[in-house]
C-alpha cells in the first residue's frame, strides 16, 4: 500500500513516517506540508491512502479532502488533529479513521488495523450488465429509482444530505457556490459548523452514489459545487424539455401532452417544502395548469369530454378559485348534455367564492353559465 503524508508541521510528518516506515506495511510515496502539493502528487502518482492534518493553513483538511475525492474516491484518507473536539466531526465525514496528536503508537496500531481491513483482496468477477440510467423524479416528492432492482428506490442516510442533493439537482448542473448552499440549507449555523454538515452531507452524497452504481458525480472545484447530471433522467426536465417544444396542436402532439401531464404527480417537491424550490414550485404549477386548459379544450372539441371532465376535475382540487377551469367544465357538461351537472358546479363554485373569498364570479364565468343554461 502507497501513502502520502501531509501536515504543515514538519516533526509530526516525520514522526508520523517513522512508525508507518516501523510497521514496513505501508510505503511512503510523498511528504507535503501544504494540501495542494500532496494534492498535484495524487493527480499523477496512483495512492492508497492520505494522512491528512484537518488544521492545515491556505486549504484545510476538510477542504483537501473534496479534491482529493474529486482525483480518486478510493483513497483512503485518515484525518489527524490536534484538537479532540474536531475528532468526531472528522469521522462523520469521508474518513476511514483519525488521529490525535500527539499520536499514541497503541491508537496507531489500531489505526493500521482499520486500514489493512478497509483494503479489499482482488478478486475476478463476472461482468454485470447494469443499468445506468436512474429515475429522479421530483414532482411531489424527490425519489431515485434504479435501473436494477425493477425501480427500487433508493434512500438516503439524512434529510439534510437528501436537501443538498436537490438543490444541487436543482440548479440543472451548474456551479453553486459554497456560500449559496450554506445560505440555503444551514442560515442558523456559524460557517465553521455549516462548513462541517456541508462536506458531511457531500460525502453521504458521494458514498450513496458510488453504492448505487451511479455515474453522476457531486463536483468540487474554487469553493463551489455542482451535480454533473450524467446518468440521470429526471421527470421535472422532461416536463420542461416537452412544454416548450414547437408544435402544431393534433392527435400526435395530444399524446405527447397527455404524457407530459402524467408525469406531474404533485407539486415540485411539493412534501419536502423547500423554501428555495418555491418560485420554479409555481412556475412548474403556472406551466401544468395551460397545458392541461390546452389538452382538456382539445378533448372537448373532439368529443372525449369525460376525460376532459376527469382532468379538470382532478385540477380543481389544486385550484378550487380557478374561474378558466369552471368554465371549461361548464362547457364539457354542456356538450354532454349534463345541464345538471352544469348547473351545479356554476352554484358550487359561486358559494365557494362567496363564503371563503366574499367575491362573485367574473362576468365572462356568469354570461357563459347563462348562455349555456338556456
Amino acid at each position: 500500500m502507497r501513502a502520502i503524508l501531509i501536515d504543515d508541521e514538519k516533526p509530526a510528518l516525520l514522526h508520523l513516517e517513522k512508525l508507518l516506515n516501523k510497521d514496513g506495511n505501508i510505503e511512503v510515496v510523498g511528504k507535503y506540508t501544504f494540501a495542494q502539493a500532496g494534492i498535484d502528487h495524487l493527480k499523477k502518482n496512483k495512492t492508497d491512502i492520505v494522512f491528512l492534518d484537518i488544521g492545515m493553513p491556505e486549504i484545510n483538511g476538510l477542504e483537501a479532502a473534496e479534491y482529493i475525492q474529486q482525483i480518486d474516491q478510493e483513497i483512503k484518507i485518515i484525518y489527524i488533529t490536534a484538537y479532540s473536539e474536531y475528532a468526531l466531526e472528522a469521522f462523520e465525514l469521508n474518513a476511514l479513521d483519525y488521529i490525535l496528536k500527539p499520536i499514541v503508537p497503541v491508537r496507531f496500531q489500531k489505526t493500521l488495523e482499520r486500514i489493512r481491513h478497509s483494503i479489499p483482496v482482488p478478486q475476478a468477477q463476472e461482468p454485470q450488465q447494469v443499468e445506468d440510467v436512474v429515475k429522479v423524479l421530483c414532482f411531489k416528492r424527490l425519489t431515485l429509482q434504479d435501473g436494477q432492482h425493477d425501480g427500487k428506490k433508493l434512500k438516503w442516510r439524512t434529510m439534510k444530505a437528501q436537501e443538498l442533493f436537490a438543490f444541487l439537482l436543482h440548479h440543472k448542473g451548474e456551479w453553486v457556490s459554497k456560500e449559496k448552499i450554506i445560505d440555503a440549507l444551514w442560515p442558523e449555523y456559524t460557517e465553521e459548523k455549516a462548513t462541517t454538515h456541508l462536506h458531511t452531507s457531500v460525502y453521504q452524497i458521494r458514498k450513496l452514489l458510488k453504492e448505487w452504481g451511479i455515474t453522476t458525480k457531486l463536483e468540487y472545484a474554487q469553493e463551489g459545487y455542482r451535480l454533473n447530471q450524467e446518468g440521470i433522467m429526471n421527470d421535472v426536465d422532461r416536463f420542461e424539455a416537452g412544454i416548450q417544444a414547437d408544435k402544431d396542436y393534433a392527435e400526435d402532439c395530444y399524446h405527447q401532452n397527455d404524457h407530459l401531464l402524467s408525469l406531474y404527480r404533485g407539486d415540485y417537491l411539493e412534501e419536502h417544502d423547500y423554501p428555495w424550490a418555491s418560485i420554479r414550485r409555481q412556475n412548474l404549477l403556472h406551466a401544468y395548469m395551460n397545458l392541461l386548459f390546452t389538452t382538456a379544450q382539445y378533448e372537448i372539441t373532439h368529443h372525449r369530454e369525460q376525460q376532459a371532465i376527469q382532468r379538470l376535475l382532478g385540477a380543481w382540487q389544486k385550484d378550487p378559485y380557478s374561474e378558466e377551469i369552471c368554465r371549461l367544465l361548464m362547457t364539457a357538461y354542456a356538450s354532454i348534455g349534463h345541464h345538471a351537472l352544469l348547473a351545479s358546479c356554476y352554484r358550487g363554485f359561486v358559494n365557494l367564492l362567496r363564503e371563503d373569498l366574499g367575491i362573485e364570479p367574473e362576468k365572462e364565468t356568469v354570461q357563459l353559465y347563462q348562455r349555456l343554461h338556456q
